[in-house]
């Protein structure tokens, strides 16, 4: 005999809140993922700081281009028949004027420039960065007598009086069969206005020092120099070995002045940097061919402790251009080194004298 299957009597729950008492039925789990919130937020994080690197690219690259522009440009580095190949490393030829242009009468005083018209070379240095090693600071002394083109042997400093930077270079690439490769050039209140964009450079001397011409007082130590000050300091010429002197001193202060250009303290301070970058940029006048980052590499080349030494020569002649220093052999065997890429032998560094320590 078949057993009928049984009959289950199901009944729907009613709808609506349970009765009074009744537990709420388990609600079904919700899901989590931290590790998906944290990569959300992480992806949010990285847009916004590639944002960020962006603007600041588009702004450094825009402020290059800009502050690029506004640059003082010459035709200095002009091809010419004989003209020196390239020379290993990288060349820069330096030139400090004795320009007042853009000086106000005030500006005159205040500097003791005095009034004389024209331009003329204060200051003639070569900055090489050979392929390897130190970089050097070379100074050629202006009274060092050599043969410039078209014009016969006379004080090197004649050269940029008889025919501005083109000539300049010339005389210079020919005295030492190198080439310049970049050319920067200087006036008396650009010089101190660099300095006191920086917010002045420290500077120790080993004596007093005190030339009414150039408006210098200095009493032995160190000190904070201003614009006024330093400018002072690489003009003067108060010294037994006067120019000869002199040189030594506007190496050591050029090296400091980058040295505090290239700091934390104005590199990461924009109350200084854009001061000093402005003051670059409306002071200098380079070749035509050079940029803003050309010098920004002058300058990194610049920040250590370089190899700083005078043009060596062969002593004082009274020439027809007066008391000169001669071009001798061991001028020829020093630039030699330099074209070759090779470290120049210490007998061959000539760094003694000046004041500044």
């Amino acid at each position: 005999m078949r057993v009928p299957p049984q009959r289950h009597n199901y009944q729907q729950a009613p709808a609506g809140p349970p009765q009074h008492g009744a537990p709420f039925p388990p609600s079904a789990p919700r899901s989590r993922n931290p590790f998906r919130r944290r990569s959300g937020r992480r992806l949010r994080l990285g847009r916004i700081a590639l944002m960020v690197v962006i603007a600041l690219l588009v702004t450094t690259i825009g402020s290059l281009f800009y502050y690029d522009s506004k640059l003082h440009r010459v035709d200095a580095l002009a091809s010419y028949a004989g003209r020196p190949g390239p020379t290993p490393g990288s060349t820069w030829l330096i030139v400090g004027t004795d320009s007042r242009e853009g000086l106000s009468q005030a500006d005159k005083d205040r500097l003791a420039t005095g009034d004389s018209d024209g331009s003329r070379t204060d200051t003639i240095m070569l900055v090489h960065k050979p392929p390897s090693g130190k970089s050097m600071i070379i100074s050629i002394p202006r009274d060092l007598y050599v043969d410039i083109p078209g014009n016969g042997q006379r004080k090197i400093n004649a050269a940029f009086n008889f025919g501005g930077p083109k000539l300049l270079v010339q005389t210079v690439e020919q005295l030492t069969k190198m080439r310049i490769d970049h050319y920067g050039e200087i006036g008396f209140g650009g010089f101190a206005d660099l300095v006191d964009a920086v917010g002045g450079v420290n500077i120790c001397i080993d004596t007093n020092l005190r030339d009414p011409k150039a408006g210098l007082r200095l009493k032995k130590g160190c000190h904070d120099l201003n614009g006024k000050q330093a400018l002072g300091l690489v003009r003067t010429r108060a010294f037994p070995n006067a120019d000869l002197e002199r040189v030594v001193n506007q190496r050591k202060f050029l090296g400091a002045l980058m040295a505090k250009a290239t700091s934390p303290g104005v590199v990461l301070n924009p109350f200084r940097l854009v001061p000093f970058v402005n003051g670059a940029v409306g002071s200098l006048t380079v070749d035509k061919k050079d940029h803003i980052w050309n010098l920004v590499s002058l300058a990194m080349a610049l920040r250590g402790k370089p190899i700083t030494t005078t043009t060596p020569n062969a002593g004082s002649q009274v020439t027809d251009d007066g008391d000169s220093l001669i071009v001798g052999s061991n001028t020829e065997e020093f630039f030699t080194y330099l074209r070759k890429g090779k470290p120049v032998p210490d007998e061959l560094i000539q760094n003694s004298g000046g004041a500044i320590k």
